[in-house]
């Protein structure tokens, strides 16, 4: 399942030093606006101990993690929407991920410059959405052109999708994010089909300094404020710090290094996490002699639509699934002794796959 999330903001808040940390591809970091250009993409691990957990009950031959995919796109500059800086395809960029992860530059650094002179989270937020809610308002504008001529004949799903569009317009342009629109139903599809930029979940990253890491800081403070009037998350970390834990390979040094800082585990731990969680994905898992495996599904899935994405046969051919909860499995011990204690349970084609499940599909194609 590829799902993305973009990694988005002004040059030189961090970004490249952030994706970096969060993945094996190296983009180029440096101390100028631009310095990335193309959109970089990593395969991320997601940290989860309960595969550990369950690798160690199993002892498999191969162990599977799930993964989430980040991209790492180029610095935004006011004015992207009309094309300065990289604009259009920076925005081209971010319309084909399905969450945004937008890292806002929360420290203070003289030697490193800020493409408008002074550390200002809020103001570089307010840019960025500027931009991206004048992208949306071409994107609505273009598709009420489209049906204008078939709702000023009467078409009734025309004027709804007229009423919508004019609805959707007026709070764009109060400065207002898509995503913050109350739905009727109907509006639902429609929403989604334009893949507006602003319409895709987010979350606000706090790039701080050492200091700021464990309480946060008076930036901080002020992005936590506004993302909560928006309903959003805030996660804080030190990118450079990242960087840092990330050269060392010793696990022992590693878990000094975070005791030192006052953190239980590294930022882009819990920053892979909540991308994860900002996807509305979730995990089960199958378990076996060969392999112990992470699947990524999306949260309702029913028990078909989960075998479907080990195989689409699986789907066609679903008959039943086989399901033991990872707590059960953990305290008992072993499969067998799950269904001893007459904790596994036989489920059908209505079941839904709840985060954590270990499942064994029965099909027939």
């Amino acid at each position: 399942m590829a799902l993305q999330c973009g990694i988005v903001g002004l040059p030189n808040v961090g970004k490249s030093t952030l994706f970096n940390c969060l993945s094996n591809a190296k983009a180029q970091s440096a101390n100028f606006p631009f310095c990335t250009i193309e959109p970089n993409l990593g395969v991320i691990t997601v940290p989860d101990p309960r595969l550990n957990a369950l690798a160690d009950l199993v002892k498999p031959q191969n162990v599977v993690p799930t993964t989430v995919e980040i991209v790492d796109i180029a610095g935004l500059v006011k004015g992207a929407s009309k094309g300065e800086g990289l604009g259009n395809k920076f925005l081209g960029n971010i319309r084909t991920t399905d969450a945004i992860l937008h890292v806002l530059r929360c420290f203070e650094d003289d030697n490193i410059v800020h493409v408008d002179g002074s550390v200002d989270p809020i103001r570089d937020k307010e840019v960025i959405d500027a931009e991206l809610q004048l992208k949306d308002l071409e994107t609505v504008e273009s598709r009420m052109s489209k049906v204008k001529k078939a709702a000023q004949t009467g078409d009734k799903e025309a004027v709804k999708q007229m009423t919508f569009y004019s609805r959707l317009v007026a709070h764009l342009e109060q400065g207002l994010s898509a995503r913050g629109l109350e739905l009727e139903e109907f509006e639902e599809p429609l929403m989604a089909e334009m893949q507006l930029l602003t319409s895709k979940p987010i979350l606000y990253i706090c790039n701080v300094d050492e200091g700021s890491v464990v309480s946060g800081n008076g930036h901080v403070d002020r992005v936590k404020e506004v993302a909560q009037q928006e309903g959003a998350g805030v996660l804080v970390l030190g990118a450079a710090i990242e960087a840092d834990i990330a050269e060392l390979e010793d696990h022992e040094e590693r878990a000094m290094f975070l005791d030192d800082l006052g953190l239980d585990e590294p930022g882009v731990a819990k920053l892979i996490r909540s991308a994860y969680d900002l996807l509305d994905l979730q995990t089960y898992f199958t378990a076996g002699e060969k392999e112990v495996r992470a699947w990524t599904i999306r949260k309702g899935y029913t028990a078909p639509q989960s075998a479907g994405v080990i195989h689409t046969d699986f789907e066609k051919g679903f008959i039943r699934a086989e399901v033991m909860k990872y707590s059960d499995f953990v305290d008992l011990g072993s499969e067998q002794a799950v269904k001893e204690a007459g904790k596994l349970s036989v489920e059908g084609k209505e079941y839904v796959v709840e985060d954590g499940d270990i499942m064994h599909f029965r099909f027939n194609v």
